[in-house]
């Protein structure tokens, strides 16, 4: 019996019997730190399990996968459905994203599978702008202050800079590893509040998300048509002139809201990537695009 399974198996064994959910439709939450911390120092193994559909789901799924199967013990289906709404899109900086995951889970937790909506919402709406925290403090501003310090110090033949360095690096490692903890009670704390209003907080998430997706559209998808038309010494570019003036963002928005088409009538992803691909270098060969 691989590691993994007995691990596993402690697990369950160490979860309390299930009676049901309580009178209020919730169930009694069964995850500890030593839990959290698994999913944690999982995550860490496989957050490198990226992919161009769902980006860092598969990671989500393995790191969460020991904790799902002690929540729905003695419900099988409710932890495959459970699986499958963990493997849905997920791209957040991985060394904060244990706050937002572990929050998550805190609602999974208490909730079952009748806070799956709530838990994607909340990923999708708050995955951005805790990536926008992670990636400008723990990957840019902290890296280069304590590297610039260190680079400075060998200059003077003096060690301790990269010892400092190291050890920065050292306690934002343990942290990424224990964060799930932090965001686990924070699930646990908006749940007991916000206990009635949950229909209305998936709701205020959904919002959220799709207002957060909508405004990365024109700065993240970029398409610039470079046909111009010229009558006698006149020129009226058509990006600049036409397009622009009726919509900022207008071709950036019609085509995301093509793909999204494409992805309801299940069209695979791979097809979709590589047609915008091969029609991208197509329509910029001819000068169509720039």
């Amino acid at each position: 019996m691989s590691n993994t399974t007995m691990d596993v198996k402690q697990d369950l064994e160490a979860a309390p019997v299930k009676v049901g959910p309580l009178p209020d439709g919730s169930f009694e939450p069964v995850l500890t730190d030593k839990d959290l911390e698994k999913c944690g120092r999982r995550w860490k193994m496989a957050v490198h399990g990226f992919n161009y559909e769902t980006q860092l789901a598969p990671s989500v799924v393995f790191a969460e996968a020991d904790a799902l199967r002690k929540i729905y013990a003695d419900d099988e289906e409710g932890y495959k459905r459970s699986l499958e709404n963990a493997g849905r899109y997920f791209n957040a900086t991985p060394p904060v994203s244990g706050l937002l995951l572990g929050a998550a889970l805190a609602i999974e937790d208490k909730q079952h599978n009748q806070g799956l909506d709530a838990v994607q919402d909340l990923k999708v709406g708050l995955m951005g702008s805790l990536s926008g925290i992670g990636d400008s403090i723990l990957w840019t501003l902290i890296p280069t202050v304590f590297g610039s310090i260190a680079a400075y110090m060998a200059q003077d033949g003096n060690p301790v800079g990269i010892f400092l360095w190291l050890a920065v690096g050292l306690v934002i490692f343990w942290w990424s590893l224990n964060n799930w903890k932090t965001g686990y009670k924070f699930g646990t704390s908006l749940i007991t509040s916000l206990a009635d209003k949950i229909p209305v907080f998936t709701e205020a998430m959904s919002i959220l998300g799709l207002t957060v997706v909508g405004a990365l559209i024109p700065s993240v998808v970029k398409i610039n048509v470079g046909l111009t038309f010229a009558m006698g010494e006149v020129s009226l570019g058509l990006q600049e002139g036409i397009l622009d003036k009726i919509m900022l963002g207008l071709l950036p928005c019609a085509a995301t809201a093509l793909v999204y088409l494409l992805i309801k009538k299940k069209v695979n992803l791979i097809a979709i990537i590589v047609g915008i691909i091969v029609l991208s270098m197509v329509l910029a060969a001819f000068g169509i695009l720039v």
